[in-house]
Formats: C-alpha cells, structure tokens, sequence
C-alpha cells in the first residue's frame, strides 16, 4: 500500500518510496510496478501525476483525479509558483548555504536555466577511512529548487563537488561502494520532504509534508542526526 499523505476531491498525494517508478519507461524495462498504476488500483478512481520525481528519489508525488486540476497544477509547475524541499545526505562539508546558478544541457543539446539555493542543517565525521582520509565527513541539506529541470539537484550537487550519496550516475563511486559495503545501503539519500502550493479549485494555500523512507532514516540514525 502506498502512503496517501493528502486527498481531496481533487488532488491526492503520496510519499513515494525511493526506486518506485512514476509510469511505465522504455528505460526501465526491468520495472514491474509504477506509482501511477498502483495508486490507481489502491483508491479505484482514475490519477495522472502533475510533476515527476525521478525513480531512486522518495517522497510527495502529487496527482490529480481530474483533467482541469491536472492542467491547473501543471500550469503552477511550470510558471513555477510551486515552492519545493528536499532533503539530501551529501559528501564532505557543505558550505552552510549558497546559490546554484548553472545551466544544464537536455539530451538534445539545449541549454536551460537552473537555479538550486540550500542550506546545510547538520554536519557529521565517522571514523570511517576511505582513500587518503581517515574519516569521512558527511551533509545534511535542505534544497529549494526554483526550476525543475531532470536530475537538477543530483547535477548541481556534483557540479559543486558535495555529490548525492547514492546517485550512481552524477554521484561518487567511492562512496557509494562504501555505503554499500560498510552498511548495505543503496538508495540514493534524495528526498521530496514538502510542497507549498495554491490549490487549484479552492484557491487555498496546502502545505505538504512527507515523512522520510526508513532507509533514509537509518544513515540519520547512522550520522547520529536524529
């Protein structure tokens, strides 16, 4: 059962779990299950989601039970009037805040503004060694993202050197083995913790909050952030 974090008449929003797919991707043949299909089964009544996380992100995924409030969330998605949070357990010591003002290149080669601001919420050192350190440090942050181009937080993070823990495509091979050999973790520590939105048919401002995935909880037990 998925976790239903709001419903309405309208709208209805879940925490989905990290390496759930949103849809059906001739990307991820390997993928026998999907939010969208799952959810559509659970509440018996026809969904479409209004944004998109990526499939190792967890956390609010919004959908919508008719077309007008599809349309409606998607127009403030893309005029971005949608405020967004996540959370990220990154490599080393961020900086305690700072804008990520750097364009990225879609798969067809154009160019597109993106823009990330963060801050840092905790720091931790284990006495873990890896390579030419004898410890390793370790990030707690919340990211606002004011565009929503594919895999911007998990670029703009490597782009400053404090990868994702967890991403294999834009993170640390060396950490990443090391958390799956030290601890037997593979999720990538991205989470979509809120959303501030107006509701499309009562005009009322909702504010969304999802609880982390026990994965994610566990490397906070582990940083001792909890």
């Amino acid at each position: 059962m998925l976790e239903i974090v709001y419903q309405d008449d309208h709208l209805i929003a879940i925490n989905k779990p990290h390496g759930l797919l949103v849809h059906r991707s001739s990307i991820a043949s390997d993928a026998k299950e999907f939010a969208l299909q799952l959810l559509r089964d659970q509440v018996n009544r026809y969904v479409s989601p209004v944004h998109r996380l990526d499939r190792k992100t967890g956390g609010l995924l919004l959908f919508a039970f008719e077309k007008d409030a599809e349309i409606a969330m998607h127009q403030q998605f893309q005029n971005g009037l949608v405020q967004k949070k996540y959370l990220a357990i990154v490599r080393g010591y961020a900086p305690d805040s700072q804008d990520i003002d750097y364009p990225l290149v879609k798969e067809n080669g154009a160019i597109q503004e993106a823009f990330t601001a963060f801050v840092t919420l905790k720091r931790a050192e284990l006495d873990v060694a890896l390579g030419k350190h004898s410890t390793s440090r370790y990030s707690l942050v919340e990211a606002t993202p004011t565009t929503g181009r594919m895999h911007q937080l998990r670029k703009h993070f490597a782009h400053i050197f404090y990868p994702i823990i967890g991403d294999r495509k834009h993170g640390c091979n060396k950490q990443n083995k090391l958390f799956k050999e030290q601890w037997e973790m593979t999720t990538m520590l991205l989470h979509a913790s809120e959303l501030i939105f107006k509701h499309p048919v009562t005009n009322e401002e909702i504010h969304l909050k999802a609880p982390l995935h026990d994965e994610f909880n566990r490397v906070m037990d582990l940083m001792k952030w909890r």
